[in-house]
């Protein structure tokens, strides 16, 4: 195998030289993997990263930037496995820190796939820990809160570059955040292509501590989440996809409910995760903050269909 590790990247020099740092450092046994290539797409930043690369190209031997202008991750993901050389791909977002071992450990999952189902029409999907701590990323534990039950996101994933052509590539129509990587999932999944599970292929997935500073903004993406789920609904109107997005009446209720009609929401709730921060609990404030988030992402969702449909 020769590995393509396919990064977009927009203005997040900081975590990226972490994430590109870890990549150079990989063992791996050269039987089972020939060689690999690190390819950062720049999706349009300004804060310096692509002089950054070229600054430090004799530190990064496998890294072959690309550029293009601000278009958002599907398009730069497209744009690196179009220029990718390997015959696979794994996909990480610019703010993972991966293990040495995260290469040797895709391959041999890979290869445990294909001997599992006795076909090559399989993928693997690493685990992603959840951390803010800049300083040390791998230091954080796996929590259950890490947990995932995406059938193909790409956070840590590991799929032949054929299969991705075959499918599509990803949908650039998912131009706000969300779905675009679980809606190729959707492609690949009636391709055929199985889903195995690589816990050993371990990456950091580094975040700022949680702050009230970034409600607006994670409301933001909670109502453009909705907006894109629709999308994702309209390509694939399946009861499968309705559960994903949160289009049910009973994610209705149960939000409505947990957040008393609205009533739990970022002002009324501000004093106590304020509290929670100053005491150390970024986290679990966070945690109760995906209260309101959801209620807001519901809400986004009914509104985008309604809007939808009336536009018909």
């Amino acid at each position: 195998m020769f590995f393509s590790v396919v990064i977009p990247t927009y203005n997040r020099l900081p975590i990226l030289e972490k994430c590109l740092r870890a990549l150079e450092k990989q063992t791996f046994n050269q039987d089972l993997i020939a060689g690999y290539e690190i390819v950062v797409v720049d999706d349009g930043s300004t804060d310096g990263t692509l002089a950054w690369l070229a600054e430090h190209r004799q530190e990064l031997p496998h890294v072959r930037p690309w550029e293009q202008d601000h278009q958002g991750p599907a398009a730069a993901r497209n744009l690196g496995v179009k220029q990718a050389q390997g015959d696979t791909i794994i996909f990480i977002d610019s703010d993972l820190v991966v293990t040495e071992v995260f290469l040797q450990a895709h391959a041999e999952g890979l290869q445990r796939g294909k001997a599992q189902y006795n076909s090559d029409r399989v993928f693997t999907y690493g685990a992603v820990v959840n951390t803010c701590n800049f300083d040390s990323p791998e230091s954080e534990p796996y929590k259950l809160t890490d947990y995932s039950a995406a059938f193909f996101a790409t956070g840590n994933v590991a799929i032949a570059k054929q299969w991705l052509l075959e499918a599509g590539l990803f949908d650039t129509g998912f131009q706000l955040y969300g779905w675009e990587d679980l809606e190729l999932g959707v492609r690949l999944k009636n391709l055929g292509l199985k889903l195995v599970k690589c816990p050993r292929a371990v990456g950091y997935h580094w975040h700022p501590p949680f702050s009230l500073q970034q409600i607006p903004k994670l409301i933001d993406q909670e109502v453009q989440r909705g907006r894109m789920g629709v999308l994702f609904y309209q390509k694939h109107p399946t009861w499968e996809v309705r559960l994903m997005i949160q289009m049910t009446r009973l994610h209705w209720l149960l939000w409505g409910l947990l957040s008393l009609g609205g009533r739990l929401n970022e002002k009324t709730m501000a004093p106590l995760l304020q509290w929670l921060i100053d005491h150390g609990r970024p986290q679990l404030a966070l945690e109760i903050a995906r209260i309101f988030l959801n209620w807001y992402n519901v809400q986004g969702v009914y509104a985008a269909f309604a809007e939808s449909q009336s536009s018909h």
